[in-house]
């Protein structure tokens, strides 16, 4: 028998009076009648606790698709472009860090500058990431003894979390004064919510927040000085293809296959002309607010 659905208050101010935002399939997302923050309530007991993602590490982050993306040279390149801005070496704690590539890549492009250090909730991506070379701590994040790092990155890790406060906070005693704190999460006022709302793949269960600039500025500015605030990407493909499936769910596999073939357009020379149009679309919406993703770059206030 599954355990019971679990209540939450507001994961940025804590308030407990909602009003409904949209309901899609078995997930319903609410927004906070006091600081605007729309997430998931009530949430299941298996995202709450992690166990949905240390099950589903084998069949989804180490599938052959999902690998061959994240280790791809371009699939990180705007993460490495702005963390190499603010910090040009240290000690790294990558968290939610999965099969680790993020730090492989940050390691393999810039060796002897860094210090790294992935934790993942899910057991068998960091298996994969060990046999990488990515060294790893092992348990729950919020339990370890972590301290004096120069950087802490949560990419696309906090949309996932029930309690990400919690993780702000434990990120914050990491650091050392002064330390960068950067983070990624999908973008509630993003072109693709505006144009297919619901139907937009990333609106779905697993995805527990959906943070606007201000609702995220909100949460962080107790603890961290914003230096830097941003969208970035945008996948044009992932908007055409939910638009016309009408909001059909889209499995963990057509997730990895499609994150494949978009990091193999991205690599082809051939493709040259689209993707200088496809990277002026995503300055474009960048300047207005609209691309996919929220990136903040944060610093360590006090401590």
């Amino acid at each position: 028998m599954n355990p019971a659905p679990i209540h939450r208050p507001c994961p940025v101010c804590n308030a407990d009076a909602t009003t409904g935002f949209l309901q899609k399939d078995g997930l319903r997302l609410v927004r906070c009648d006091q600081c605007s923050m729309v997430y998931a309530n009530p949430v299941p007991a298996e995202f709450v606790s992690g166990r949905y993602y240390d099950a589903a590490g084998p069949g989804y982050y180490l599938s052959a698709a999902k690998l061959e993306s994240d280790y791809a040279e371009v699939r990180f390149e705007r993460e490495l472009g702005c963390f190499r801005r603010h910090c040009r070496s240290g000690s790294v704690l990558d968290v939610g860090c999965s099969s680790g590539a993020f730090l492989f890549q940050l390691m393999r492009r810039y060796p002897g500058d860094y210090r790294a250090l992935g934790t993942d909730v899910s057991t068998a991506p960091l298996d994969y990431a060990e046999s990488k070379g990515v060294p790893i701590a092992r348990g729950d994040f919020l339990e370890l003894d972590l301290k004096a790092f120069d950087a802490v990155t949560f990419w696309a890790v906090l949309e996932h979390l029930a309690d990400p406060k919690r993780f702000l906070e434990k990120a914050w005693g990491a650091l050392k004064p002064g330390g960068r704190c950067f983070v990624l999460v999908p973008n509630l006022d993003s072109l693709a919510v505006r144009l297919i709302g619901s139907s937009y793949r990333y609106i779905y269960p697993q995805h527990l927040n959906y943070f606007s600039e201000r609702t995220l500025r909100r949460m962080v500015e107790p603890r961290f000085t914003v230096l830097e605030t941003r969208t970035t990407h945008f996948n044009p493909i992932v908007i055409w293809q939910d638009w016309r499936q009408g909001g059909r769910s889209v499995s963990n596999a057509e997730r990895a296959e499609l994150l494949k073939q978009t990091t193999a357009y991205k690599q082809n020379p051939l493709l040259q002309p689209l993707k200088d149009f496809y990277h002026l679309s995503e300055r474009l919406l960048a300047a207005a607010g609209m691309a996919d993703n929220l990136l903040f770059v944060l610093r360590k206030r006090g401590g």
